[in-house]
């Protein structure tokens, strides 16, 4: 991994760091999750995302929820804010299944807890261009 050096700390460069797959947007935009709890009540939270990308987003609630790794949620955007510049199309259509894989206890201060949610969504896939392997012409033996 490639190093820089940077008043006298020795760690890795930047690009080295990210390698998402996607570029993260900063947006404020106000959220809902709905999930099902154990006992199959439906539960609602109203949450802000933070950063959002075309795999994820993080969101932050004020309020403390019973929400454990890789449980799966909706998440669905406020009507009105869909339209931000840079937004993942999923996002644009509703509501997107989504799993939590972080979660961000509630921050002393009176600060937020956060979740990290994984779009359960298909994948950009890219067309690979259609080439055919060359095969040597066939040579037919004469008798």
């Amino acid at each position: 991994m490639p190093a820089s050096t940077h008043f006298g700390l020795v760690g890795p460069s930047p690009a080295a760091m990210d390698r998402r797959a996607s570029d993260r947007i900063q947006a404020a935009v106000p959220a809902r999750l709905m999930w099902k709890d154990r006992s199959g009540a439906a539960r609602f939270a109203s949450v802000v995302t933070r950063d959002l990308s075309e795999q994820g987003m993080f969101v932050e609630c004020r309020t403390p929820l019973a929400l454990s790794l890789y449980r799966l949620v909706y998440v669905q955007l406020d009507g009105e804010r869909r339209s931000v510049a840079g937004l993942p199309r999923a996002l644009e259509q509703g509501r997107v299944l989504a799993a939590v894989y972080r979660v961000q206890p509630l921050a002393d201060r009176g600060g937020a807890q956060g979740f990290a949610l994984r779009l359960m969504i298909e994948p950009k896939r890219q067309a690979l261009p259609l080439t055919r392997p060359s095969r040597p012409s066939p040579t037919w033996a004469t008798a």
